[in-house]
């Protein structure tokens, strides 16, 4: 088999594998459509509760689920968000409990969660766009073999399949930006009043206690020497024997 069979060959064969996906990406890129219509359906929803809650909203409810914890249900119903009302039930069990450290899990557990909710459209970014170029790559070879032959018609229908792909993958990757940044604001703003209003006692060794000033613990000073006797040693003067 001479080198330029062996190229023809390899040629149709990456050209039938390619004509075999036209269906699955597709039926991909509608399905991609169906999930930002989904995650922006969700994310409106999202947004007019936020609204209506007002700014500081979720420092002010996380101020009195720390007074009365009991009734942390109540408050987190009313919480700006789905993931902020979570954080706000079980950090009224933590205090509660009487265990006010475990809230640092709790905001561990909520940044873990704004990430799995981010990544939903994080991938919608980058795969919309990414399916809208294959379909509108795969369906050109049979429109332009159809063009060789003279049937125009066929070049029509494909030329529209595949501008009806771009248009798809763009406008996925488009709104899914968009919902992206705009949450990555919200939760980084829930996460902050979080943290700022969250009692002192739940930050780590060497941190403040509870209901002390926020503020960054100094080092011990170091002990001068003792004495044979036991009591310290006069500090040395600089520059002296």
């Amino acid at each position: 088999m001479t080198l330029p069979m062996a190229t023809d060959d390899i040629a149709e064969a990456l050209a039938k594998i390619a004509s075999s996906l036209r269906t699955p990406v597709l039926v991909l890129a509608l399905l991609a459509l169906l999930l930002c219509a989904w995650e922006a359906g969700r994310f409106l929803t999202e947004y007019w509760t936020r609204m209506r809650a007002g700014r500081d909203s979720l420092r002010r409810l996380l101020a009195a689920t720390i007074v009365s914890p009991q009734q942390a249900g109540a408050l987190s119903v009313k919480a700006p968000g789905k993931l902020s009302g979570q954080a706000l039930l079980a950090i009224g069990g933590a205090v509660a409990a009487g265990r006010p450290a475990d809230i640092d899990r709790v905001l561990a557990d909520y940044e873990l969660a704004v990430q799995r909710t981010l990544d939903r459209t994080r991938i919608l970014v980058r795969a919309g766009p990414a399916l809208g170029l294959m379909g509108t790559l795969i369906p050109l070879a049979p429109g332009l073999a159809a063009l060789g032959k003279g049937n125009v018609a066929t070049l029509a229908t494909d030329l529209r399949t595949a501008f009806a792909a771009t248009t798809v993958g763009l406008l996925v990757g488009t709104v899914a930006f968009a919902i992206t940044l705009i949450r990555t604001r919200m939760y980084s703003e829930d996460l902050a009043d979080l943290e700022r209003s969250a009692p002192a006692g739940s930050s780590p060794v060497g941190a403040p206690a509870a209901n002390g000033p926020s503020t960054i613990p100094l080092p011990d000073p170091i002990p001068q020497s003792a004495g044979p006797s036991g009591s310290p040693q006069p500090p040395i003067a600089e520059g002296g024997p």
